[in-house]
């Protein structure tokens, strides 16, 4: 196997110092969200100091990676930048939909803020498009009581078809919920059931028709639906990279250079 691509990074040596080692991991959990929603803090108070920063391959956009354990299964963390969309209308934005469209995590966790629900429900749509494991966290909870705002996340839980999970993560509060709930999803032992774009009898037959032109053109890609729903509703920067085969290099090089080889190790120390 080739050489990891944490074992050359500049922070390795900083790793080392401070007592940590790369070592495989078994899982992998990414971490979506709008800004200004608590993600990162959320990804700290997981990973601690068991994490490293770099960029993203050919980009400019940092990339935050960090490990945690729960119930002896070890967990890959990967931050995602913050964003309001999926759409890829910025830098930010195609590296996420990116990631879990074609990096293919285990889960989703999309951060929300429990004070400002409405407006984080339209990333928490677009990545249900995509995956079926998904878990809202719902942050800022102390916020909302401090506000007198109750968030109501059985029945969000209900309507969304994927479990709504509580948390203040700068306390520490319902994360332990969230993690055993991750779990869960991955396993299989929590169903869900994301609520999605259904449309008229005609759009699901375009959308089953393009599908199939898109799996024909590129075998084995993933999520050819929301691809095809993209192309749809015209989105000139998904037909271009359809076009030029940039979605079939994706789908190649995806796991390789993202995965394949980091995806192998997980950031592990004294927990």
């Amino acid at each position: 196997m080739s050489s990891n691509p944490c074992e050359t990074c500049p922070a390795n040596a900083q790793l080392a110092q401070m007592g940590l080692k790369i070592e495989k991991f078994d899982r992998i959990v990414a971490l979506a969200g709008n800004p200004n929603t608590g993600k990162s803090t959320l990804f700290n108070t997981l990973t601690g100091l068991n994490q490293h920063t770099g960029n993203w391959p050919g980009k400019t956009v940092t990339r935050a990676e960090g490990g945690y354990e729960f119930n002896k299964i070890r967990y890959k963390l990967v931050d995602l930048p913050g964003t309001y969309s999926l759409l890829s209308a910025s830098q930010d934005e195609e590296v996420a939909r990116n990631f879990i469209l074609f990096g293919q995590p285990d889960c989703v966790v999309v951060v929300t803020d429990a004070t400002a629900l409405e407006r984080n429900l339209n990333l928490v749509l677009q990545v249900m498009e995509i995956t079926d494991k998904v878990i809202v966290a719902v942050n800022l909870m102390d916020e909302a009581r401090r506000k007198g705002l109750e968030v109501d996340v059985r029945s969000l839980s209900r309507d969304l078809g994927a479990p709504a999970i509580p948390i203040t993560a700068r306390n520490g509060e319902g994360v332990q919920t969230l993690l055993s709930t991750i779990e869960e999803v991955i396993n299989g032992n929590i169903q869900t059931k994301p609520l999605r774009v259904s449309g008229t009898d005609q759009f699901r037959r375009s959308v089953e028709e393009l599908s199939g032109m898109i799996t024909a053109l590129i075998p084995n890609i993933p999520n050819a639906r929301w691809l095809a729903i993209r192309l749809l509703d015209g989105d000139a920067r998904v037909e271009e990279a359809l076009v030029n085969g940039e979605l079939a290099d994706l789908v190649m090089n995806q796991r390789q250079s993202d995965l394949r080889l980091s995806s192998k190790t997980a950031l592990a120390g004294n927990q």
